[in-house]
């Protein structure tokens, strides 16, 4: 089979555009800019080119996989279109590469990279085994993808964005957050949670469905606490229905003594049979608990014991961007985190407090489309208030226009406190090193991670 790519830089893409490129397919694709990651699929042997040119698509291809975040005014996407060539998205070529697989799926606006990197990860180590198709780079792979022949499971993230999931039906689904996001696809948060309803319901039966305790599946769905307390509204669920949480006595698994020793976070996991004492996450965020709960629920549930799941969590060793060390001295530590919704940043800079109290907290952080700046600005206002130096860059537009007075400044001025700045990425460089940081974080899911490798090399010498 000859496969064509329309966007195959990015994360998901890529994920499948090895695999077809290991079965031994011919695999080629365009996108916009080159990256780290569309480097390393020519060195792998995929032909990538970067000119929006119909002369450079090959003269044989069977199929065109292409990404929602390509525009269809693209001239590729336009030409092949009138060419009748067969073309598909992403999410439609997932689906079909799970059929027949026993699918361990995991939704959620955010969590599912590092949930469904862990589970791939424990699942690897065992006699199960598995396939997985990743939304990050797992470093225990250092690939998003995996290739298990002799497994009959494969675990995927499944994307909420242009309802992308409901193409999978699992065997085992997880949903691990459903806070609004993506409503310039879906219009309404009420149309957004219909779509994790319709997920939820495509869990096979006789299969899982792993539930964030609390989790809202109703438009109203906060208390005057602030907190989800309704209870899941879901039909026609054929599947065994189990809950978990990092906070709290009441889900079926949950976790309790958590405690830091040497930058290495332990916990007790209780199940709904027994208690798991000790279990240790290292090199971790304080959030990474809640997804390991996640993944525990998941893989128990298939069958792994104990001692696989302890050590599986124990020799984890995380996904790039996501509460990424890049330097860890006694003096100066450097974390990056692909966090660009506000429940994310809140998260990730719970975790950094938590590991790092009392220290000075420099964040550099890059919003991610003009449509989530406009739609969290409050919130995304609030939770950057928090931070001793907060550094903004303009915002990173992806697949979308400008929108007239919605930009970084906007919320830079809601931001309370006099210590915020807008930077360029050149500005960056200068900048950080002179506000004298414990601990700098970058966050955002644009192009800042092309930046922290430069911003590194400069802190290093500081170190």
């Amino acid at each position: 089979m000859n496969y064509y790519f329309l966007g195959i830089g990015g994360i998901g893409m890529s994920a499948i555009a090895r695999f077809f490129h290991q079965r031994g397919d011919t695999v080629s694709g365009y996108d916009r800019t080159e990256s780290p990651l569309t480097r390393q699929l020519v060195q792998e042997g995929i032909a990538v080119h970067y000119e929006d040119n119909p002369a450079l698509i090959p003269d044989k291809i069977d199929l065109v996989v292409y990404t929602p975040a390509v525009p269809k005014d693209t001239a590729e996407f336009q030409c092949l279109l009138q060419k009748g060539v067969p073309m598909e998205k992403r999410s439609q070529v997932l689906g079909e590469l799970t059929r027949g697989k026993k699918c361990v799926a995991v939704a959620g606006t955010h969590g599912k990279t590092s949930t469904s990197s862990m589970i791939a990860h424990i699942l690897s180590r065992t006699k199960l085994g598995c396939s997985a198709f990743l939304g990050g780079i797992a470093k225990n792979f250092d690939s998003n993808m995996i290739v298990d022949n002799k497994s009959e499971y494969v675990v995927v993230e499944a994307d909420e964005y242009d309802r992308s999931f409901l193409q999978l039906h699992p065997f085992c689904s997880v949903i691990t957050a459903t806070d609004p996001d993506h409503l310039d696809v879906y219009g309404t948060y009420e149309q957004m949670l219909e779509a994790f309803r319709q997920y939820a319901s495509q869990t096979e039966p006789g299969g899982t469905l792993i539930l964030k305790e609390g989790i809202s599946m109703c438009e109203e769905h906060e208390h005057h606490d602030g907190h989800e307390h309704h209870e899941i509204q879901l039909e026609n669920v054929e599947a065994a229905i189990h809950t978990y949480t990092a906070h709290g006595l009441e889900a079926d698994y949950y976790s309790q003594n958590v405690r830091n020793y040497n930058g290495n976070i332990y916990f007790d996991l209780r199940t709904p049979q027994r208690v798991l004492y000790d279990l240790e996450l290292p090199n971790t965020a304080l959030y990474s608990v809640e997804n390991a709960v996640a993944a525990a629920a998941a893989v128990l549930s298939l069958g792994v014991s104990d001692t696989e799941l302890r050590e599986g969590l124990r020799t984890y060793a995380g996904v790039r961007r996501r509460f990424d060390y890049h330097i860890k001295t006694k003096n100066l530590v450097m974390i990056d985190d692909y966090a660009h919704h506000p429940q994310e940043i809140a998260a990730c800079l719970e975790s950094v407090r938590y590991l790092y109290p009392g220290k000075r907290l420099v964040v550099v952080f890059q919003p991610h489309l003009y449509s989530r700046t406009r739609d969290f600005a409050d919130e995304f206002a609030k939770v950057l208030s928090s931070v001793d130096e907060l550094i903004m860059m303009p915002i990173y537009p992806a697949r979308e226009q400008r929108i007239p007075g919605v930009s970084s400044s906007m919320v830079l001025h809601k931001v309370k406190g006099l210590s915020k700045y807008l930077c360029s990425a050149e500005q960056v460089l200068e900048l950080v090193p002179a506000l004298y940081p414990d601990v700098v974080v970058t966050m955002g899911a644009g192009d800042i991670d092309r930046l922290v490798p430069r911003l590194e090399e400069v802190l290093a010498k500081e170190a």
